[in-house]
């Protein structure tokens, strides 16, 4: 089965010159990259209480240096020659919860200020952006594959921090919710028809 190449994938490719020289000077702090995993979503959290105040544009760069902060975890690990599962599993939960505690600013900042629709908007991004990482876990966990989609994790931060930065956030999680949404489905479908090609194989080999 082919692996699929995310934009992810091919940033850190491309970014590999500047975050391999970064992650050894970290190393050399003695900083580990749990450390460096918990401190993304510290700035994370401290990004998504200004944004909840109604400040966008310095919401968005605490965001954006959080979400730089966080790249440089599993390339600390390949350079210290011990990535481990358990350390590529604390930097996906602290993703997930770096996602809705940033969504959860944008909505208790709409609700402030007595949007309805941002509100709702917030909480659909929310449960969008949550569904694409999960369902490619749960495919993985099947065996399958789910490396496919228009807005990953990396997408949707390049969508949100300019449109904090120049102050909008509703068109932001307008297109957070729809996008995110619609790369869940098309995961979805693509775990579908592995299931169905596992079947006709399973039948022909009987």
């Amino acid at each position: 089965m082919n692996k699929k190449t995310t934009f992810t994938d091919k940033a850190r490719i491309i970014f590999k010159g500047i975050l391999d020289p970064i992650g050894n000077f970290l190393n050399g702090l003695g900083l580990t990259p749990n450390a460096i995993t918990l401190l993304g979503l510290l700035g994370t959290t401290i990004g998504a209480y200004i944004i909840s105040q109604g400040n966008m544009t310095l919401g968005a760069f605490v965001l954006l240096t959080s979400v730089l902060v966080d790249a440089f975890d599993g390339t600390m690990a390949r350079l210290r020659g011990e990535p481990s599962d358990f350390g590529a599993f604390v930097d996906s939960v602290s993703d997930r919860y770096a996602e809705l505690v940033t969504f959860g600013g944008l909505l208790y900042y709409f609700d402030t200020q007595g949007s309805y629709p941002g509100v709702v908007i917030s909480f659909i991004a929310a449960a969008g952006s949550v569904l694409v990482s999960y369902v490619k876990a749960r495919a993985e966990g099947l065996g399958f594959t789910a490396k496919v989609g228009i807005l990953t994790r990396l997408e949707r931060y390049l969508v949100l921090i300019p449109l904090l930065v120049f102050n909008q956030p509703f068109i932001a999680v307008c297109i957070i919710a729809v996008l995110a949404n619609i790369t869940a489905f098309q995961r979805i479908w693509h775990v579908r028809q592995q299931g169905r090609e596992r079947i006709r194989q399973s039948k022909e080999q009987k």
